[in-house]
């Protein structure tokens, strides 16, 4: 085995990625690939089910934290294979998958999600396996391949493919992928190329020609290729992207953020969030230029970056509908407050629809509650991030082969997460802001969402951060909720200035309540523990004796399941005139 030091050096030289070399190890010690040492200094790592060959010099990285990245999108691809080839009356085959009958997602060209069992046809369906190339299947191309590593993997744990490109812009790296296509023995499979990632794609921009699949994952931003991923996928196909550099996209230079993105990225709490709206955005903005749309089916962000599977169609009247798909954000720079307005509004009059721009602002100069300006950041996208139909089926495909990978734990509280998040409520507060604003001690998750609750919201946890919380309450309520908090944990105002956000915030009382039904409810169960007198004891229930199973026992609160029978007089007055037990 090679060293700790020798290993570090496999890894990504990106500050993004990994800030120093203690944290590069203690990274790669939480892997679960495993290393072995060539004879000829070459170190060969296993992940998955590919080894992948790594020469000696530090050519071609390998960075093991991703290796998360790489089975979310082999179980995302698996599951859109599983719809693409249902439609064609073909069935896949995982290795170690339970037999049992699954729900299969009809994703339209419509990109509306319907929940259908599988067609029923009249001839038998013929299948697709891992590892043999199927004539109807996906033809796949990784835009960025670098070892290859991620195309391998493709080619021997996801059925159901036609072909694979493993396409790299370095002639060192691509003589590396075809040395690792001959060492897993997939060349029937995966085909390497030497080229300009925009070229490839460019060049099969044809309707028939185009790719079902396309994966882009940089070092950095993927902005230079999204205009021509855009074009190359097929009709209805799948774009899996990943952008690593967090610090543009989470507000440190939204104006490097606005030259890539076209929008505007703010330094806020729900930046993670944000980051993932800015991305979608820019792939529908650039999709609209060619009369096409996304449908997002899963948006993650994880550990240093943030990753979208998205599918894209074409519509000339669904692409008017994007405009009123995008918002503006409007964020307090005192107390974090924000409101979103949306770009274009779209009005249904019987069977057609008028479009036509949003009326705002939502808000005035100054922030209602703390006084202070507001930052302008955006657009981004407003609408879900995930298709929640098609997510379950990962994770139902998971359940019934939990051991296909080495994340699958991770993959399957990630996606159970993203299942429960509200769908039609974009960005989330964190009580750890709502807290240091108004300068007291943070409550717990489950108060501040009971309040919420209880005041007649809806309210979620989100993936992108362990405190946030996703609610439809309006500002107003978030803010009377710490109000109330704060009364009952009180802060020391007299130190507080009159420029501080928390002097004009605490300076109003609460003015919301519970709903009408909670508090109705309230008053039917008030005073139910209240002690009533010993004298009265109408209201208790008559319980049989535990052991004869009638009337009442002599015993009382002594009665066991073992003791004397009743007496004779005890047993005359449980009985009625007839005989029978009273």
């Amino acid at each position: 085995m090679r060293s700790w030091a020798a290993i570090a050096r496999l890894l990504p030289l990106s500050h993004h990625t990994f800030p120093s070399s203690r944290t590069r190890l203690r990274a790669l010690g939480k892997a679960s690939c495993s290393y072995s040492m060539e004879s000829s200094g070459e170190t060969i790592i296993h992940e998955g089910k590919a080894s992948v060959i790594f020469p000696s010099a530090n050519q071609v990285f390998y960075n093991p934290v991703q290796e998360f990245n790489r089975d979310l999108t082999c179980a995302v691809i698996t599951e859109f294979a599983r719809l693409h080839l249902q439609q064609k009356g073909i069935n896949i085959v995982v290795p170690g998958e339970r037999e049992e009958q699954k729900l299969v997602v009809n994703l339209s060209e419509t990109g509306e999600d319907k929940m259908n069992s599988s067609p029923e046809n009249n001839f038998i369906p013929t299948t697709a396996g891992v590892g043999l190339p199927c004539p109807e299947g996906l033809r796949v191309l990784e835009g960025l391949a670098a070892s290859g590593l991620r195309s391998i993997r493709f080619a021997r744990e996801v059925p159901g493919l036609h072909s694979v490109v493993a396409n790299d812009f370095s002639a060192s790296a691509v003589e590396l992928i075809k040395r690792n296509i001959e060492h897993n023995d997939v060349g029937n499979l995966v085909t390497a190329s030497y080229s300009d990632a925009r070229m490839v794609m460019y060049n099969r921009t044809g309707a028939r020609d185009r790719f079902d699949v396309i994966d882009l994952d940089p070092y950095g931003s993927p902005s230079m290729f999204l205009d021509a991923a855009v074009q190359s996928v097929s009709e209805g196909g799948l774009l899996c992207i990943t952008c690593t550099d967090m610090a543009v996209l989470a507000g440190n230079s939204g104006e490097t953020c606005y030259s890539k993105y076209g929008a505007m990225s703010i330094k806020s709490k729900y930046c993670h969030e944000m980051a993932l709206r800015i991305l979608l955005h820019s792939l529908d903005l650039r999709a609209n230029c060619y009369q096409r749309y996304i449908v997002p089916l899963l948006c993650v962000s994880v550990d240093f970056y943030i990753r979208v599977f998205v599918r894209v169609f074409t519509g000339q009247a669904k692409v008017k509908m994007c405009a009123s798909k995008q918002a503006l954000v409007y964020n307090c720079v005192g107390c974090g407050t924000y409101h979103l307005q949306r770009m274009g509004k779209a009005t249904s009059h019987g069977n057609n629809m008028k479009y036509s721009p949003a009326t705002g602002p939502p808000v005035t100069s100054n922030c209602e509650f703390c006084h202070q300006r507001h930052q302008l950041g955006g657009p981004i996208w407003a609408e879900s991030l995930h298709d929640k139909d098609f997510v379950k089926c990962i994770l139902s495909a998971l359940e019934l082969n939990p051991k296909r990978f080495n994340t699958s734990e991770r993959i399957q509280g990630v996606l159970s997460m993203a299942t429960e998040e509200l769908s039609d409520v974009p960005l989330y507060y964190t009580l750890d802001n709502l807290s240091s604003i108004i300068r007291c001690n943070t409550p717990s998750l489950l108060q501040f969402r009971s309040a919420l609750l209880h005041a007649g919201h809806r309210v979620s946890l989100s993936h992108a951060c362990k405190n946030a919380l996703k609610t439809d309450a309006p500002p107003s309520v978030i803010w009377d909720i710490m109000r109330c908090w704060e009364k009952q944990n009180p802060i020391k105002r007299e130190r507080l200035s009159e420029t501080c956000p928390a002097f004009h915030i605490l300076s109003k009382e609460p003015r919301g309540g519970i709903s009408t039904a909670l508090s109705d409810k309230r008053k039917q169960h008030q005073n139910k523990r209240k002690n009533i007198s010993s004298a009265d004891e109408s209201h208790l229930k008559s319980f049989p004796c535990k052991k004869f199973k009638e009337g009442s026992c002599e015993l009382g609160d002594n009665c066991r399941y073992s003791h004397n029978p009743p007496d004779e007089t005890q047993e005359e007055s449980l009985t009625t005139k007839d005989g029978a037990p009273s």
